[in-house]
């Protein structure tokens, strides 16, 4: 045993000429997780981190290196745990100094292992989708060592929650995935290749007989991983598995305890080493788009150059955790501004902070939403359209966007709008729907309380019957599926009442689109 004089250790990770072992620590039962490096006989303890939050998963990093530096420099990367919120990505220097945050997911991200090219792959949750399938899951992402250019690894195949990606010396990524979240992080084994990850999806395990844990790769391109039987009340040992013949072979068991998170203590190949453009002196960064026409969805789903008018950018304030999980980050906006007429845009924002993008239509209604992204200080990030193939090379031309200077969206906190029932939305209920005139005096403590509206809203202001009142019609689009049966919808307020401004809808329109808080 390396670790006599630790009240719990775990999450061992070698060094790239294997003489050295990083991995999370307690010496005590009240301490928080820390990371410590030793050398690989247990000798030369020593700590890394000594941070006010728990600090776990740590894993080297390849050179480093700014244009400011004399010199690169070695980091390592690791999972942070502040109290009452979801982990994060961050990374030091081997002397733990330099702490920088590198992910800003509100759901949190976690399991980061470098890939050969000096990107790391990461585990990072989802609460939100646009197209159809589990609204809660965790695909794996792609991010650099700096915390820019977070882009989807494997979106949506496969089942809904992957965590633990290893990637093997033959260039698949190698995870464990399952239909929900599970406290052992077990489940059967998927990969995809380095070369293609969004379109080369493949199962190596079944679910049923088996559950693994903790992949980790091997020389000749087969993994190490903790399995054990399903519903047995078994321990988990250590097998090789081969990928190419999805057949396992048992390593190591202890019968009294599970066996977990096995590592190959032996020398590895070093990454590619990475360059930063990130100046922690920009408080800003930017986003563009060359065309957000280009887009998964096709013109016979109903889109088509023009339908998108507008974009709204998004702020996600994350919540601390409450006794049920984690509820949605409160949003306010950034702002609001015109597609150029090719559909491109080009705005600055602040840096490291939630953002999410909503293309809006004519009338104010949200179209698409991306996930949850960020731009690091001064890192200037694009994107080829909305939700287009993540693999796909754009036309080498010149965008209208980008010819012009970014527009600045960067109010300071205290001035950006946050639109809430109680300030914006019940005022117009009151004296606009609670009336004589429409619904009645007798319906004001039906259209007052937060949760009686919310009952009639929708995930979206498009989809909403309510906004269909507002609208005459039914204002779903044809990507919308299944598409509500409802066509004929009678129109608000009816003859009589008082008729809501184009504002007052507009509010409606844009409370429910942003979450309806």
């Amino acid at each position: 045993m390396l670790t006599r004089d630790f009240y719990s250790a775990r999450d061992p990770e070698v060094s790239f000429d294997g003489d050295y072992i990083l991995f999370s620590g307690r010496r005590r039962p009240e301490d928080r997780w820390q990371i410590f490096e030793m050398k690989a006989d247990g000798t030369g303890l020593r700590q890394v981190t000594s941070e006010p939050m728990d600090c776990r998963r740590p894993v080297y990093q390849s050179y480093f290196y700014v244009i400011t530096a004399d010199k690169p420099w070695r980091q390592i990367s690791f999972v942070g745990l502040q109290p009452g919120r979801e982990p994060a990505i961050y990374s030091t220097r081997l002397d733990g100094t330099a702490l920088r945050r590198l992910t800003f997911n509100p759901y949190g991200a976690t399991d980061p292992f470098l890939m050969p090219d000096g990107r790391m792959v990461i585990s990072s949750r989802q609460s939100h989708r646009v197209e159809p399938g589990p609204e809660d899951r965790a695909p794996l992402f792609g991010v650099n060592v700096d915390g820019t250019d977070y882009a989807a690894f494997t979106g949506g195949q496969g089942a809904a929650w992957k965590w633990a990606p290893a990637v093997t010396s033959n260039g698949l990524v190698v995870f464990v995935e399952s239909d929900q979240p599970r406290p052992d992080r077990a489940g059967w084994l998927a990969a995809v290749t380095t070369r293609r990850p969004l379109h080369s999806y493949r199962k190596l395990t079944e679910p049923g007989e088996w559950l693994y844990r903790s992949p980790s790769p091997l020389r000749d391109g087969s993994i190490l991983a903790a399995r054990k039987r399903a519903g047995d009340g078994s321990t988990f040992a250590i097998v090789r598995f081969d990928p190419a013949a999805s057949a396992a072979e048992e390593v190591f068991d202890a019968a009294d305890y599970d066996d977990i998170q096995p590592r190959l203590l032996a020398p590895r190949p070093v990454p590619d080493g990475r360059s930063s453009v990130v100046n922690e002196q920009d408080p800003t960064g930017i986003l563009y788009c060359l065309n957000v026409n280009i887009s998964d969805l096709q013109p016979r789903d109903g889109w088509t150059a023009g339908v998108a008018k507008r974009l709204r950018v998004i702020e996600g304030m994350p919540r601390t955790r409450e006794s049920d999980g984690f509820p949605p980050p409160a949003r306010r906006v950034l702002g609001e501004i015109p597609l150029e007429k090719d559909g491109s845009f080009n705005v600055r924002v602040p840096a490291n902070i939630p953002i999410q993008l909503q293309l809006i239509d004519e009338h104010g209604l949200a179209l698409r939403s991306c996930q949850w992204i960020w731009v690091k200080n001064k890192e200037p990030r694009g994107c080829i359209g909305c939700h287009e193939d993540g693999e796909l090379t754009p036309e080498n031309r010149m965008v209208d966007a980008v010819t012009k200077p970014s527009v600045r969206l960067t109010l300071p906190p205290e001035r950006r709008r946050r639109v809430t029932f109680e300030k914006d939305i019940l005022p117009i209920f009151r004296s606009k729907c609670a009336t004589a005139g429409c619904h009645g005096e007798t319906a004001s403590v039906r259209l007052t309380s937060l949760a009686e509206v919310r009952a009639h809203v929708g995930a979206s202001a498009r989809t909403s019957p309510l906004v269909w009142h507002l609208f005459g019609r039914n204002t779903s689009r044809p990507w919308d599926h299944p598409l509500p049966a409802i066509q004929t919808v009678e129109g608000m307020p009816p003859k009589g009442g008082t008729s809501l401004t184009d504002l007052e809808r507009r509010l409606i329109l844009e409370w429910i689109d942003l979450g309806a808080e």
